[in-house]
């Protein structure tokens, strides 16, 4: 018996076929082997063709059972992890309108901010944990003020795991925990923001319909299935965000853990049982995955939008591609901790959230021509990433969230010892990685909604620590005084 997961990220589509009895993954994938196109039609635009998602699911699925030599009719169940954000619009008869507007798009900004003011920021923040910000109840208020011809045709938004659910079952179906990361959730009344709902003019017609995010939520039609090279009729029984996947990945469900990931994006998520907030929405609060009404989890989000993103962006347009991310991780150990004061910020990709939805762009700051070489702009990348990340968990810190532990997988950015070093010493905090991504994750998640897992440790059989990071006490000092000076200059910005 095998349970699949399906990862919808913005880069790729990966998959993951774990064995329901060992927790071990035979066989894992991703397509395309390039990163998906991510088109920009404007200046803060961000949008992907769903179809896209579809044709690379639909390519890994086949990949990943070819690599197993798995039969179609042993995979008993199928889990979706997805970015998160992200708006998706289609017509009466599922067709989608335009392109999936995703989550480091910055449009919707003031929408956001408009609803913020408007509505009350006292009232907003207790129902809603946050402001409506850039999310995606206020990407679809955008839709409906910039293009009312394709608003007018809307029957459904959805989420971009929900448009993946859709195509495999012909159900539009979403989860609380969904309608949180979207901002659509009311705290406080445990239901879809009727008073949210009713500013922005949006018929509750328009909602998907709400399902448990580990339970039965759909069937595959024959069609989807044949597409997938997989059996009509299995069902498709977990989906989350990312985000709160990649916790729910590290085995991350319970108040006082936290996880990271660093992808194109870098995420620090902590779990609470407090339904609390920051008064700026710098970090985000969400219903979790392991959330219910008689013990509450809560997922405290920290968001980077420019993380691997930039250590890409140097490998392909400065580097040109000529050398591989082992050998930048190896040259940027080549120069000291601060780069001698090559300072880097690293906010790149979109507005962000924790800089309260400003958009400043990535800069390197203090370039001296005489001194400074290619180990120092690497390494200077790498720490204004981690030093970004570092201000987000301050405020973390500020609304309940401790930091002893930080477990992630041992993928993307924390495959660099400077970056991991970076974070270690830093925060203070020990790393442990895993042998787990949010694929492998989504399929834990698929055995755990069908029941076959009769509770969440016992899904995590197989998952263990592949590798340890200590803070080292002696360096801390070093590190801290880096980070003092990359404050200075991000204050310098006037943010």
């Amino acid at each position: 018996m095998y349970f699949l997961g399906f990862d919808l990220g913005s880069s790729s589509v990966k998959a993951c076929l774990l064995d329901a009895e060992s927790g071990k993954a035979v066989a894992s994938v991703f397509f395309p082997e390039t990163e998906m196109a991510i088109d920009s039609p404007q200046p803060g635009f961000a949008e992907q063709q769903p179809e896209q998602w579809w044709h690379n699911a639909c390519r890994a699925s086949q990949a990943v059972l070819k690599q197993a030599s798995v039969r179609p009719e042993d995979v008993k169940a199928i889990g979706i992890s997805y970015q998160m954000h992200g708006l998706v619009v289609v017509d009466k008869d599922m067709n989608v309108l335009r392109p999936s507007i995703i989550w480091c798009d910055s449009r919707a900004v003031p929408y956001g901010n408009r609803a913020f003011d408007d509505l009350g920021r006292d009232r907003v923040l207790k129902h809603l944990l946050n402001s409506p910000g850039n999310f995606t109840a206020a990407k679809l208020a955008w839709v409906k003020a910039n293009e009312p011809d394709v608003y007018a045709q809307v029957a459904h938004f959805m989420l971009p795991g929900d448009y993946l659910a859709a195509r495999m079952t012909g159900e539009i179906v979403t989860t609380g925990s969904g309608l949180s990361e979207g901002i659509f959730w009311d705290f406080q009344t445990n239901e879809p923001a009727q008073f949210l709902l009713d500013y922005y003019g949006f018929d509750a017609s328009l909602l998907p319909t709400i399902r448990p995010t580990f339970a039965p939520q759909g069937e595959l039609s024959s069609t989807a299935a044949a597409e997938l090279g997989l059996a009509a009729g299995t069902p498709v029984t977990y989906r989350a965000g990312d985000q709160p996947n990649n916790a729910f990945s590290l085995n991350v469900l319970e108040p006082g853990q936290i996880a990271a990931t660093a992808g194109t994006s870098g995420v620090v998520y902590g779990v609470s049982d407090r339904a609390d907030y920051d008064p700026k929405s710098r970090v985000n609060t969400f219903l979790h995955v392991s959330h219910r009404p008689e013990a509450p989890r809560y997922g405290v989000l920290l968001c980077v939008n420019g993380t691997g993103i930039l250590n890409s962006w140097l490998r392909n347009q400065v580097l040109r591609r000529t050398i591989s991310y082992d050998e930048m991780n190896r040259l940027a150990h080549e120069a000291p901790v601060g780069a001698d004061g090559l300072v880097c910020l690293p906010f790149g990709n979109g507005a962000e959230r924790v800089l309260e939805n400003a958009d400043p762009g990535a800069s390197f700051h203090g370039l001296q021509l005489t001194r400074h070489e290619l180990p120092h702009l690497i390494r200077a990348a790498q720490e204004g990433i981690v030093f970004a990340l570092y201000y987000g968990i301050q405020v973390m810190e500020s609304v309940g969230v401790g930091l002893q532990t930080i477990r992630a997988g041992e993928a993307n950015m924390m495959l660099s010892p400077l970056f991991r070093d970076t974070l270690a010493n830093l925060t203070g905090a020990a790393i442990e990685l895993y042998n787990t991504d949010g694929a492998h994750g989504a399929a834990r998640g698929a055995g755990l909604g069908l029941g076959y897992y009769k509770t969440a440790q016992e899904a995590f059989t197989g998952l263990h620590v592949t590798k340890t990071i200590d803070p080292n006490i002696r360096d801390q000092e070093r590190y801290r005084d880096a980070y003092g000076k990359w404050l200075t200059q991000l204050e310098k910005t006037g943010l």
